[in-house]
C-alpha cells in the first residue's frame, strides 16, 4: 500500500473535540518540514537542471491534477507579479483545464494522453523543463506527460510523496517527499499537499533569485500593482539610494520599476 493511503495513526476523529482535532493537526503538519530537509539535495540537483534550461531561454512547466495541479498553478501564476517575468516562463497545468481549478472533472487525472497534448499547446520543446506532480505518484495525466517529455528530449522533474513512486521512475530529477500517513486517511490536500507547496516555494524561488529578479533581499522586479506595493517599491528605493520619501516615490511613478528607479536615481 502507498504511504498516502495507509490508514491515518489517528481514530475516531468525530468523537474528538476541536482542540484534540486542532492539536492532532498541527502536530502532523509540524513533520512535513522535516521530510522535506531529508530531500535537499534532490530539490538542489532539480532546481540546478532547470536554471540551465531556463538560463538558456526555457520555460519552466508544473503538470498535476486535482490539488497537486492546482498547487502547481497557484505557484506558477504568482510569478509574473512577484518578480515581473512574462506569465509564460512558468506555466501551471491541471488535468480537466481552468474548470479544474474550482471543481474536479470526473476521471480527467486518468488520461494518459491528455497530459502531454495540454503541453503540446504550449509548443513544449526540449529547451524546456517539465516537473510533473502527484502526491501518490500514479496520476495517469502526470506519468504521460513525463513518459511522452522523455521521449521528446525534454528535461524533467517529479515531486511525490511516496519512494519510488511511478513518477519517480520516469523523471530524471525525482523529488520524493514521504511525510507519512494523513491526519484524515488519504487526504492528500493535506501534508501532502503543503508539502508539495513548500517544494515548489524552494523552487520557483531560487530560480527567480538566480535568474536575478531580486537584489540583496527585495524583489527589484514586482508589478506595482496596488497601493502596498507601490509603498513598498518606494521604500525599497528610498533604503538603495538614501532619496527621500517624494523622491522615491516619484522616480517610481515614472519608471514603473524599482530596478529602473534605482538605475536612474543618480539622475534625477
Amino acid at each position: 500500500m502507498l504511504i498516502t493511503e495507509k490508514p491515518s495513526d489517528y481514530d475516531n476523529l468525530e468523537k474528538k473535540s476541536t482542540l484534540e482535532l486542532l492539536i492532532g493537526i498541527n502536530k502532523e503538519d509540524q513533520s512535513v518540514a522535516f521530510a522535506i530537509e531529508k530531500e535537499i539535495s534532490s530539490i538542489q540537483k532539480l532546481i540546478e537542471a532547470a536554471y540551465k534550461t531556463m538560463q538558456n531561454g526555457g520555460r519552466l512547466f508544473y503538470v498535476g491534477s486535482g490539488t497537486s495541479g492546482r498547487i502547481g498553478i497557484i505557484d506558477a501564476s504568482e510569478c509574473p507579479p512577484t518578480y515581473g517575468v512574462d506569465p509564460g516562463l512558468v506555466v501551471g497545468i491541471i488535468a480537466g483545464g481552468d474548470q479544474a481549478i474550482r471543481n474536479a472533472v470526473e476521471n480527467a487525472e486518468d488520461d494518459l494522453l491528455q497530459g502531454w497534448y495540454d503541453l503540446e499547446k504550449h509548443h513544449i520543446n526540449s529547451s524546456d523543463f517539465v516537473i510533473g506532480i502527484s502526491a501518490s505518484g500514479t496520476a495517469p495525466y502526470v506519468i504521460g506527460a513525463l513518459e511522452q517529455c522523455k521521449i521528446h528530449g525534454i528535461i524533467t522533474g517529479s515531486i511525490a510523496c511516496n519512494k519510488q513512486s511511478k513518477i519517480g521512475t520516469i523523471a530524471h530529477h525525482p523529488v520524493e517527499a514521504v511525510v507519512g500517513p494523513e491526519f484524515v486517511t488519504g487526504s492528500t490536500r493535506m501534508k501532502s499537499g503543503t508539502a508539495q507547496k513548500l517544494i515548489l516555494n524552494m523552487i520557483s524561488t531560487t530560480l527567480m533569485i538566480k535568474l536575478g529578479h531580486v537584489q540583496g533581499n527585495q524583489m527589484v522586479d514586482m508589478q506595482l500593482s496596488n497601493k502596498k506595493l507601490v509603498k513598498r517599491g518606494t521604500r525599497m528605493i528610498m533604503e538603495q539610494t538614501g532619496l527621500d520619501e517624494y523622491t522615491a516615490h516619484d522616480l517610481l511613478v515614472k519608471y514603473r520599476s524599482v530596478r529602473k528607479a534605482v538605475e536612474h536615481a543618480a539622475n534625477w
